[in-house]
């Protein structure tokens, strides 16, 4: 449940103007109109009641409960089955709630990750992709398809849809040599960002606080470029509050400014090439052209982002400002997503990751029957009534 929380710091303020001019020096390489053209839709995998990416998360997912447990087996048999050559790790641990008394809840993030070829794990600059799957303790039977089961499968998608690429790039550059910096990535799945009670800073963000502190706390070899995981994060995107129909996503740092107005470029020449499905009013990211004294420093959104930001971690928050309309009510199920919404940030996020990791000419062309599949997929995956 993100909260809009006060942030007070001229002088932050101030040395993000200063990052913001030198940082897009690490300029991304941009896909050409047909790289966009092979990035595939999930299609059917996004159906509500069938989908092999979306449906297994559409329960409810608190803390501690065999919904939780069966959505980590989920996330945890498709990349071993998919994607094998991900890394799978978890980070566990325990915490008492306002409503558990003397009772420990546990919490259990998993941590999804490509490195290139013998890469050591302090030379590694990884993009890191973050959801949480937990959802609201109350009111009981909550699913929270945007918040956030539907931008989890997007994450997932992001994964199946770049391995092949990443295969062939990793394998023309042969394996790392260790005289530059090796770009891996990281998806993220956190638990225990709901509040279990009331949003307070110890009742929140339970598995975010749990995992930046850990990594930080966690040293690479004395040599290595990078001394912590923490400090191998190149950037940070966070995906909440995904998949409800005409989105719109402010630009919320103005030190990553520059990723956002990549993201945007994205979505601009995908709409512009016809490959996306939703038709908005407005572009899901329409603040390209906002103003260093724009970003006034004095108010953000409190969510998993937070622990990591405080640490000095690069933040990339998409998540829509106003929030849905189905934010926290018990609408926020699979028959209230905008499929092709959801489907169209699956296919936006995979084409920015794709770019980030160097993807130009690698990604393979989609199969007649994938693009027809995208193409129909708003009737394949259509609604029940309520």
């Amino acid at each position: 449940m993100p909260m809009r929380m006060p942030l007070r710091t001229s002088a932050v303020l101030l040395l993000a103007t200063l990052l913001a001019l030198v940082w897009p020096a690490c300029a991304l390489t941009t896909l050409d109109d047909d790289d966009l053209r092979h990035i595939p839709s999930p299609g059917d995998d996004f159906d509500i009641h069938n989908g092999k990416l979306l449906a297994p998360i559409l329960i409810p997912r608190v803390p501690g409960t065999e919904g939780s447990e069966k959505t980590q087996r989920h996330f945890v048999d498709f990349f071993k089955s998919n994607l094998p050559e991900w890394q799978v790790l978890w980070q566990n641990s325990t915490s008492r709630t306002p409503v558990t008394g003397d009772r420990d809840v546990p919490f259990a993030n998993l941590i999804f990750r490509r490195d290139p070829p013998g890469a050591p794990a302090g030379e590694v600059s990884r993009l890191t992709l973050v959801a949480h799957f937990d959802s609201k303790y109350e009111p009981t039977g909550f699913i929270g398809a945007t918040d956030s089961a539907a931008p989890c499968a997007m994450l997932m998608h992001v994964a199946r849809s770049i391995e092949n690429a990443l295969k062939a790039k990793w394998s023309a550059d042969g394996d790392h040599d260790g005289l530059d910096v090796a770009h891996g990535m990281q998806i993220v799945l956190l638990d225990g960002e709901e509040a279990f009670l009331h949003w307070t800073d110890d009742d929140s963000l339970y598995g975010a606080r749990s995992l930046a502190s850990e990594w930080e706390s966690h040293f690479h070899s004395s040599m290595s470029t990078y001394r912590t995981p923490l400090d191998s994060i190149s950037l940070f995107v966070l995906l909440d509050l995904l998949g409800s129909a005409g989105p719109k996503i402010p630009s919320y740092f103005l030190t990553t400014h520059w990723a956002y107005k990549n993201m945007a470029l994205i979505e601009k020449r995908m709409r512009d090439l016809g490959l996306l499905e939703s038709k908005p009013t407005h572009a899901f990211l329409p603040e390209t052209d906002k103003h260093p004294d724009q970003f006034s420093g004095w108010m953000t959104i409190s969510d998993d982002h937070v622990p990591f930001m405080h640490r000095g971690v690069d933040i990339l928050h998409v998540i829509p400002s106003p929030f849905p309309e189905v934010w926290h009510k018990m609408e926020d199920d699979g028959e209230h997503l905008d499929l092709p919404t959801a489907r169209d940030w699956a296919k936006i996020v995979t084409a920015f990751t794709a770019e980030w990791m160097d993807l130009k000419g690698h990604m393979p062309k989609q199969s007649s029957t994938k693009e027809k599949r995208s193409v129909t997929a708003a009737a394949s995956s259509s609604r029940t009534e309520l």
